[in-house]
């Protein structure tokens, strides 16, 4: 399916209009008409994007954050819904693939969550992070094995995770061993308790989006949005608040196969865009030295046991026993086979 081989990336460093999804979708419009007016063949935005990352909940006690949870659930953006449409119509006016994070918004659940539309206005993925990172337990739920793909597009084999499940080793290692070649690793910003917490820093973070592009013998696109004056106003309403929330944490960065870093960040408190020209030839150069999942791997030693199967709340009982019936007719054709 692949068609392009080389091709420019961008990384998205930039704020949404927090809490507004509409006001949001129209920003995001404009940075996408951008992006491809500079000859990007992939754009990608940051964790949460869609209406902003839901930092009241590092500041307060959960009961002081109930204030933003209506706000909050009404401009988290439904699968399907207008807004999502506007995102499809303009990846495929613009000929551009687009990487978006949002607050996906299901019945009367939260979900961190990546969307990636084509360069045809097709959504080719709708993914939810599998465990939110501490307090972003008191707002999202989790997604599951079905999280855990990359697509063969017509940009090469693209695949995404959020923040820190660039933490997570066996997540990774799933990843890895569908031979990604394009991944985007959305981050939410690293200016929350500057100082005050190194792990969630942007040299840890950062360093984990490269480990990354090493490891997996991928190209890494990891855009970030920021503090805004405007976002630390509506959020900050006390002098502890400000000093655990500063202006700026925008560190998008863009990472080559060799975990060389392929674009001149922009200063943190800025907004702007990155861009890479990335050649997937390359891969095959880092892949022989290292292919964690492939000749580098030791499964006589250690194995990833990886469940790729949805795990929802609600089976309806005829897809039960549809499943039953395909398990039953699997092992009996092993059987057979033997």
């Amino acid at each position: 399916m692949m068609e392009n081989t080389s091709y420019k990336v961008a990384a998205v460093q930039a704020a949404p209009v927090f809490l507004n999804l509409n006001a949001s979708i129209d920003k995001a419009i404009k940075l996408i008409e951008e992006a491809a007016s500079h000859g990007a063949k992939l754009v990608t935005f940051g964790e949460c994007w869609l209406p902003g990352y839901p930092w009241w909940i590092w500041l307060d006690a959960p009961a002081m954050g109930m204030q933003y949870v209506q706000p909050y659930f009404e401009n988290a953006m439904e699968l399907g819904s207008e807004q999502h449409m506007r995102l499809c119509e303009v990846a495929r006016r613009n000929n551009i693939y687009v990487g978006m994070g949002f607050s996906e918004r299901d019945g009367g659940s939260l979900y961190i969550a990546q969307l990636v539309i084509d360069d045809e206005g097709e959504t080719v993925s709708a993914r939810r992070k599998l465990k939110p990172t501490h307090v972003e337990r008191t707002v999202f739920g989790n997604g599951d094995g079905s999280d855990l793909v990359v697509h063969d597009t017509s940009i090469g084999k693209l695949g995404a995770l959020a923040c820190w499940e660039h933490l997570q080793p066996l997540s990774k290692y799933a990843m890895y061993s569908q031979n990604e070649q394009v991944h985007f690793a959305a981050w939410p910003g690293f200016s929350l308790y500057e100082g005050k917490a190194f792990a969630l820093g942007y040299e840890v973070n950062t360093a984990a989006s490269r480990i990354y592009a090493v490891e997996g013998s991928c190209y890494v696109v990891a855009p970030t949005p920021l503090i805004t004056q405007e976002i630390h106003d509506m959020l900050c309403d006390t002098d502890l608040k400000k000093v655990f929330l500063p202006l700026g944490g925008g560190h998008a960065r863009i990472y080559g196969p060799d975990g060389s870093e392929l674009a001149e960040p922009i200063p943190h408190d800025q907004e702007g865009i990155l861009y890479a020209d990335i050649d997937l030839g390359a891969i095959a150069v880092a892949k022989a030295a290292a292919d964690p999942a492939g000749h580098y791997a030791r499964p006589d030693v250690t194995q990833l046991l990886f469940n790729p199967n949805p795990q929802r709340p609600v089976v309806l009982r005829e897809e039960y026993n549809a499943g039953k019936d395909a398990k039953a007719e699997e092992i009996l054709s092993e059987e057979i086979t033997e």
